[in-house]
């Protein structure tokens, strides 16, 4: 994935405008700073991660309301308990959609960078951002194949199995653990 750069008209400035630029630093934001651009690059790329985290969701818990329709009908004189082996299905389906409900939960509330000056003197934050937006992409990555995955499934079934293992081979809890030790050096 490769992010756009703009250029920083305040880098070649004359004496008027590095008057200005110390007033504009002086208010602690430079929306030119390639950390500012790559706080908000991160920002937009969770977004979209728990958009499509969202939609596996989504399609998992249609999945499930479809088999249970299915397989699990209201009890009858004739069948007043339901098949054990159904019952076993629809929780794995409920299972899954809640881990993939939970990653987008960890996804969407997750900390933001801060720019803190102070730090700012005693860390390479740039070379950390660099970092986390590296991880996220691999992210993104990892959870298109999982939407593509989940989205291919059409019975209830065989969806029960499978949502977990595309969740495993898609390594998103290593990915999203990488991704918070990084995020873990700013703090």
């Amino acid at each position: 994935m490769e992010l756009k750069t703009t250029a920083n008209p305040i880098d070649s400035a004359g004496p008027v405008k590095q008057v200005l630029s110390n007033l504009f630093y002086g208010w602690g934001y430079n929306f030119y700073r390639k950390e500012n651009q790559l706080r908000a690059d991160d920002l937009l790329i969770r977004g979209k991660v728990s958009e499509l985290l969202g939609e596996c969701r989504a399609h998992a818990r249609q999945l499930e309301a479809q088999f249970r329709r299915e397989h699990l009908p209201a009890p009858s004189r004739e069948h007043p308990f339901p098949d054990a082996p159904a019952v076993g299905a629809a929780q794995a389906l409920q299972r899954a959609a809640q881990q993939i409900e939970a990653l987008e939960t960890a996804v969407r509330n997750a900390a933001v960078p801060e720019m803190d000056r102070i730090h700012q003197r005693h860390r390479n934050e740039r070379a950390t951002l660099d970092a986390l937006v590296v991880a996220d992409s691999e992210l993104v990555v990892a959870v298109i194949g999982l939407r593509d995955a989940v989205l291919a499934l059409h019975e209830g079934a065989a969806a029960a199995t499978e949502i977990p293992r595309a969740l495993q081979a898609g390594n998103i809890g290593a990915l999203w653990e990488r991704r918070e030790q990084i995020l873990s050096v700013l703090q």
